[in-house]
């Protein structure tokens, strides 16, 4: 009798088979599921140069589309801000980026397709409000400032 992953099961695949992926590409993963407070981020990675950011979206089917494309406007700010929450809290000075790894399984969860989307987005300069942190702040990195 096949057995069809479940949602949580799914995700751990997707999370496990991200992070391997990451792995063999030469970046330590330094958390996986950090959360702080309302914000989490599925895996951060780094090598010496770049930490990435990473969202990892796993599906079993592409009839909503492909699993990448799952990561909209509202998800992407939201990376943004743990991402900000993320370089403030440990004082990271490595190049950010968001990379966005979307795993396809079969109907017997094995992998079937992974694309890996490095740098899929940037931020563009918007003010963060609300978050973790009393009040707004902003993404200061390498004497850039960032507004998301």
């Amino acid at each position: 009798m096949e057995t069809k992953p479940t949602h949580i099961t799914t995700g751990q695949i997707g999370e496990q088979t991200a992070a391997e992926l990451m792995e063999k590409k030469g970046y330590q993963i330094l958390h996986r599921n950090w959360r702080m407070g309302h914000l989490e981020m599925d895996i951060i990675a780094a090598n010496k140069k770049e930490i990435a950011f990473v969202e990892v979206k796993t599906r079993t089917s592409t009839l909503a589309g492909a699993p990448e494309e799952a990561v909209d406007i509202l998800k992407r700010k939201r990376i943004i801000a743990a991402a900000n929450a993320y370089i403030k809290y440990y004082k990271e000075e490595r190049t950010p980026r968001f990379d966005i790894i979307g795993i396809l399984l079969n109907k017997n969860g094995e992998i079937e397709q992974i694309n890996h989307l490095e740098n899929a987005f940037h931020p563009t300069v918007k003010t963060i409000n609300k978050n973790s942190f009393s009040g707004s702040w902003r993404w200061h990195h390498r004497r850039k400032t960032i507004h998301y």
